[in-house]
């Protein structure tokens, strides 16, 4: 794993803020040079799916498990700039389980937010896990790092929308999923910024009333012991990865018991972490 990620530890203020709205802003995570890179590879993606799929071209869209598509996306998954935090939040056991790609089209033009308001769908993440554990608040399990290839400086632009504080909350905090709550605010990042979330937060994706697509980068990072949420076609990656990147891609050498019990072999982040930041 690379050095610098010791360069962008988790600050005390970073956590504070993270555990007190459930969501935090990381500015600059990725370069330009490296959204140059990612913006055609994100853009084809989601015209070879719309293709297949048959889907509107003009079709809000997730497009889930990416990151077996392009070794590009490889590198998203220790990112110096943003991993270190990753783990500075659920600490050393962990993996990727999740990953995709959100894109927003320009809504047709003409249509405006005051003629089709905002298309808001508040939710948390990870489905049956929000009904199955019973405490309360629920335990935070997992979260996202969203990379940001658009801007979304300006509302209107297919924000992600947040209700701070709601991860503390099991409730939706309102009647009507689709309402514009008077606590939400719209998250505005420039291109490169990463937005970090707790998968309890009450969140939702808006409509895009800019003249560019929003795309979004999301990458998922849970506990060992919980089931991927995609296929995570990966196993082409594992021979050019380190035992860090295969730690975080699901190898577990010991088997099974590897991701409840696991042993250094199994988790050698937490080696990694004990030596450089003792």
């Amino acid at each position: 794993m690379d050095r610098q990620s010791l360069d962008f530890l988790l600050s005390p203020q970073e956590r504070e803020q993270f555990e007190r709205d459930g969501y935090l802003v990381v500015e600059n995570a990725l370069s330009a040079s490296a959204i140059d890179d990612l913006l055609p590879l994100v853009d084809q993606i989601d015209r070879d799916e719309r293709t297949l799929l048959g889907l509107d071209p003009g079709a809000r869209m997730n497009h889930y498990d990416v990151i077996g598509r392009d070794r590009r996306l490889l590198e998203l998954i220790d990112l110096p700039t943003t991993f270190a935090k990753v783990w500075g939040l659920l600490g050393w056991n962990i993996q990727l389980y999740h990953t995709h790609l959100t894109v927003s089209p320009c809504a047709p033009q003409g249509e405006t937010m005051g003629s089709n308001g905002l298309a808001l769908g508040w939710h948390q993440d990870s489905g049956q896990i929000n009904i199955d554990l019973e405490t309360t608040p629920r335990p935070i399990i997992s979260l996202k790092v969203g990379y940001f290839l658009s801007d979304t400086r300006e509302p209107e632009r297919g924000n992600f929308y947040v209700l701070p504080g709601s991860h503390l909350q099991n409730d939706f905090p309102g009647v009507d999923r689709k309402e514009l709550l008077a606590d939400a605010i719209p998250v505005c990042v420039a291109p490169g910024d990463a937005v970090f979330f707790d998968r309890r937060l009450w969140h939702s994706g808006s409509a895009n009333y800019w003249n560019q697509p929003r795309r979004v980068l999301f990458y998922g990072y849970s506990y060992r012991w919980l089931r991927p949420r995609d296929d995570m076609q990966v196993a082409h990656y594992l021979r050019i990865c380190d035992p860090i990147r295969q730690q975080l891609l699901g190898v577990s050498p010991t088997g099974g018991r590897g991701y409840t019990s696991p042993t250094e072999e199994d988790a050698p982040l937490k080696a990694w972490i004990e030596q450089h930041c003792a």
